[in-house]
């Protein structure tokens, strides 16, 4: 499926450097949610967030010609999108945030991850109970470990691209990915221990 999507991504941009204009409305498309959500972690205004993105979009298309392929379009995007923000932030004088997931992506990755209990008052309060502690334990997490274990578990990125936008090895962010599991399962142990 990945495969499958990375092909389209390459026709589509062959297609735009020969002069098809469609083609890269096509890319936008395909991945404007997702840049607006990468933006929206760093600037939190729409109105500002709704013009970064636009901006990315306009760098990607001036630098198509510069993508070699070496990573997913995806992840050449992403590290625009990271770099457009954070030089955003910077020239309106403000200061870059500490954390590069917004609270919204934790619950998301916490509700996927969570067992889908119902029933009894004390399962829902465990439950919750669960969902609060895995919070804190990656919201305090290492800024390598923490940004590792949300491109694999909240953006469903592989440890390829992820590797790319960290840069570093694969077997850096394997290692990454598996020391932040492990901290979250220590920190859910005791209670479920109960």
């Amino acid at each position: 499926m990945q495969e499958q999507e990375n092909q389209v991504d390459l026709q589509l941009i062959e297609a735009t450097k020969k002069g098809d204009s469609r083609a890269f409305g096509t890319l936008v498309r395909r991945y404007q949610s997702r840049v607006f959500k990468i933006v929206s972690r760093f600037v939190k205004d729409p109105n500002e967030t709704m013009d970064v993105s636009q901006e990315v979009f306009i760098k990607a298309y001036r630098a198509l010609n510069k993508f070699r392929g070496d990573s997913s379009f995806y992840t050449w995007l992403y590290r625009i999108a990271i770099n457009t923000s954070k030089n955003y932030i910077i020239l309106q004088g403000r200061r870059l945030p500490d954390i590069d997931f917004a609270v919204t992506d934790m619950e998301r990755f916490i509700m996927k991850n969570s067992p889908k209990e119902t029933g009894t008052p004390e399962r829902l309060m465990m439950r919750d109970e669960i969902e609060h502690i895995v919070y804190d334990t990656i919201e305090h997490l290492p800024k390598d470990l923490r940004t590792a274990i949300m491109l694999r578990e909240v953006e469903g990125l592989s440890y390829e691209e992820i590797a790319d936008i960290m840069h570093c090895p694969v077997g850096t962010v394997r290692s990454r990915i598996f020391r932040a599991r492990v901290a979250i399962d220590k920190s859910v142990q005791p209670l479920l221990g109960q």
